[in-house]
């Protein structure tokens, strides 16, 4: 891992961490095609955090798999700075091998020689607070040990850009408050850049330097927030209740013109 110096030198000689111009996606049905994203502009700075906050089915998972490159908008551009890493809702590890061996593979497919990759899983292991873990097997961990799991193979990518969608949705709210925390940690620790998506208010309000509100479908950026309130952040802060509740009454305001469309 790169460390805080070399983050920061990297962060003044790049523009952008992801930069999203006038992007729209469309998908074929029965009755035609269907506009899903309408002129997206975003910029996400390098270093920067970012939540993808909306209503379900405005775009924010067709965005994220825009930026992944693991689909092709229907116009407009988007430019990455190297390719990122994707993490998903659910942790897609491999059954069949530990924790360790899930991390190592993600190791071998970014070229890291065989005889370098336990001691770069250990770390990545001891990273996410997983020390003593290399060995276990999927079913052995508990589902937020799942996830921190998850995020190590995705630092193990080596990538400035870290995609998460929705990854701490399925699990219970003391979990999901740990890993708000732990991936605080380790974005501060890192420097790396985030964009972060969920349906969640308080979670996005939680983690963000900046929240991104989607309208709903076709998803438009309705409006953004800069959160200026200092970390470490809890969910039940004062200030953060009081942005949540803010940022709520403008999803529920884009949630009824959509109801009346």
């Amino acid at each position: 891992m790169a460390t805080a110096v070399a983050k920061a030198e990297q962060a003044e000689s790049v523009e952008y961490a992801a930069r999203i111009e006038h992007v729209s996606k469309s998908f074929g049905g029965p009755a035609g095609q269907q506009l899903v994203l309408d002129d997206i502009t975003l910029d996400v700075a390098p270093g920067e955090f970012v939540t993808l906050l909306g209503a379900s089915g405005c775009g924010k998972s067709t965005l994220l798999n825009l930026v992944a490159g693991l689909d092709d908008p229907s116009a407009g551009s988007i430019k990455t700075d190297g390719r990122p890493a994707l993490m998903f809702q659910e942790h897609a590890l491999f059954p069949w091998l530990t924790a360790g061996k899930n991390i190592e593979l993600a190791l071998k497919l970014g070229g890291v020689a065989k005889n370098d990759r336990r001691e770069r899983a250990e770390e990545l292991l001891e990273l996410v607070r997983l020390k003593g873990s290399y060995g276990k097997r999927v079913h052995e961990l508990s589902g937020g040990m799942r996830q921190r799991v998850a995020l190590a193979r995705a630092l193990a990518q080596e990538s400035r850009l870290l995609l998460m969608d929705e990854p701490f949705a399925a699990l219970d709210a003391i979990t999901r408050d740990v890993l708000h925390d732990e991936l605080t940690r380790i974005w501060e620790e890192t420097g790396l850049s985030v964009l972060f998506v969920t349906h969640n208010v308080r979670e996005a309000v939680r983690l963000a330097q900046r929240v991104v509100l989607l309208s709903s479908r076709p998803g438009r950026i309705a409006r953004e927030w800069t959160v200026a309130i200092p970390q470490p952040r809890r969910i039940e802060d004062a200030p953060v209740a009081e942005l949540s509740l803010e940022i709520t009454d403008q999803l529920r305001g884009e949630i009824r013109r959509h109801g009346q469309q």
